[in-house]
C-alpha cells in the first residue's frame, strides 16, 4: 500500500489531522458520497446517545456504545462493494447500518428478542457475534470457500471486525495463520479502541502495534488513524481490491489496525470511571471523528449550517422513527426461548422448558412484565 500517505513518525496513514485539515490524499469520492458518510455519522452517534438513554430507562437490555468509533466503522464499510460480505463482532451497529441493517433490528436485538438478528436477504452480514474472537475463524472459512469454489479467483472480499482484546484470543492466531497460509480474500479490521473493557491497550501485547503481528502469517498490516474516516476509507478501499486481485508478489489478506477511543463505557454494564483518568478521555475526543469530517467538508463548501441542520433534523426523526418501530412490535412468547437453542431439543432443555411452562400455568405472566 505504497500509494497511502503515512505520518512519518509511526507509519499512520491519515488524510486529515485532527483539525480536519488535509494532510493526505483525499480519496475518489463524490460530494455526495461525502454527505452521505457525514450523515451515517451523525446518524450513528445520535442513535448510540438514544440507545444509552433507553438502556438507563429499562427499556432495553445491556448495550455496548459506540460513539467515537463512527469514523472507523462508517468509512471501512462505506468500502465495500455489494458482493462483499460484512462479519461484525457486537459494537458496530453503524458499519451494519451502512451496509442495510434496519436501525429497529439493532435495537430489536438488545432488547433481547432474536428477531432482531434476522439480516436482510439483501445485506451481506454475519449475525452479531458476541464471544470474544469466535468470528475470526468463521469470516476465513467463508472468505476461503469462496475461494475455492471459484478455482481460486473471486470478486468477494470478507472484512471481519474485532477489537484489540480480541487479539490475545486462540481464535485469532488461528484465524490470520490459516489466510496466511491459505491466502484467502479476507481484510481484518482490528478496532483499537485502546481498551478491552477494564484492559489497556498495553496489557494485550508488548507489540509495538497489533498491525505488525500480520508479519507473523505472511502478509500485510497497516496502521490507520481510526478516526480519520477519508483515511479509513482508502486504506480499507485498497485492502479490499487486494483481496481479490494481489499483485504478483503479495497476498490477498491484510490486516488492519485503526487507532482510534470508545468514549464511553465497554457496555452500559461497565463503569470506566473505574480505571480511565478524565484527562483522557478529553485527551481523545479532541480527535473526535464528526466534527473532523464536517470541518472539512465545511472548507470544502460541500457543507454549511443549513445542511447540517436539517441532517441533525432527519437523523433525529430517524431514530425516533427506529424506536417506535422497536418498541410496537409484539413481544415474543417466553416460551420461544427454547425453541432454537438445538435443532433437536435435549431432554434437559426439554425438563427446563416444561418447568417454565408449568410456573407460568400457575402464575401467568404478570412475573415477565415486571
Amino acid at each position: 500500500m505504497s500509494t497511502l500517505e503515512r505520518d512519518p513518525r509511526d507509519g499512520t496513514v491519515q488524510v486529515l489531522d485532527e483539525d480536519g485539515s488535509v494532510v493526505g490524499d483525499i480519496p475518489d469520492l463524490s460530494a455526495d458520497e461525502l454527505v452521505a458518510m457525514y450523515r451515517h455519522m451523525k446518524l450513528a452517534r445520535h442513535f448510540d446517545q438514544r440507545a444509552v438513554s433507553l438502556q438507563r430507562q429499562g427499556r432495553m437490555g445491556t448495550y455496548p456504545p459506540l460513539s467515537g468509533q463512527e469514523g472507523a466503522q462508517v468509512g471501512s464499510a462505506m468500502a465495500l462493494a455489494d458482493d462483499d460480505w460484512l462479519v461484525p463482532s457486537y459494537r458496530e451497529h453503524a458499519a451494519q447500518l451502512v451496509r442495510g441493517l434496519p436501525l429497529d433490528q439493532t435495537l430489536l436485538y438488545w432488547m433481547g428478542d432474536a428477531r432482531g438478528g434476522r439480516v436482510p436477504d439483501e445485506a451481506n452480514i454475519f449475525p452479531v457475534a458476541v464471544p470474544i474472537a469466535s468470528q475470526i475463524p468463521h469470516a476465513t472459512g467463508m472468505a476461503w470457500a469462496d475461494k475455492l469454489r471459484n478455482g481460486g479467483d473471486t470478486d468477494t472480499a470478507v472484512l471481519c471486525y474485532f477489537g484489540d482484546g480480541a487479539t490475545s484470543e486462540g481464535d485469532f492466531h488461528e484465524g490470520l495463520n490459516f489466510a496466511g497460509v491459505f491466502d484467502t480474500p479476507n481484510v481484518f479490521f482490528c478496532n483499537n479502541n485502546q481498551w478491552a473493557i477494564s484492559v489497556p491497550r498495553e496489557r494485550q501485547t508488548a507489540s509495538e502495534t497489533l498491525a505488525q503481528k500480520a508479519v507473523a502469517y505472511g502478509f500485510e498490516g497497516v496502521l490507520v488513524d481510526g478516526m480519520d474516516p477519508l483515511a479509513v476509507y482508502q486504506v480499507t478501499t485498497e485492502a479490499l481490491a487486494k483481496a481479490k486481485d494481489p499483485g504478483e508478489d503479495e497476498r490477498r489478506p491484510t490486516l488492519i489496525e485503526a487507532v482510534q477511543y470508545r468514549f464511553g463505557a465497554h457496555t452500559t454494564a461497565d463503569d470506566p470511571s473505574v480505571y480511565r483518568e478524565d484527562d483522557e478521555v478529553e485527551r481523545w475526543k479532541a480527535k473526535d471523528p464528526i466534527p473532523r469530517l464536517e470541518t472539512f467538508l465545511r472548507n470544502q463548501g460541500i457543507l454549511d449550517d443549513d445542511r447540517v441542520d436539517a441532517i441533525q433534523e432527519s437523523v433525529e426523526d430517524e431514530v425516533a422513527d427506529a424506536i417506535d418501530a422497536a418498541e410496537s412490535t409484539e413481544r415474543p412468547d417466553p416460551e420461544s426461548m427454547f425453541d432454537h437453542v438445538y435443532a433437536e431439543q435435549p431432554p434437559g432443555l426439554r425438563e427446563q422448558a416444561e418447568s417454565f411452562a408449568a410456573f407460568r400455568d400457575e402464575h401467568g405472566d404478570e412475573p415477565f412484565l415486571e
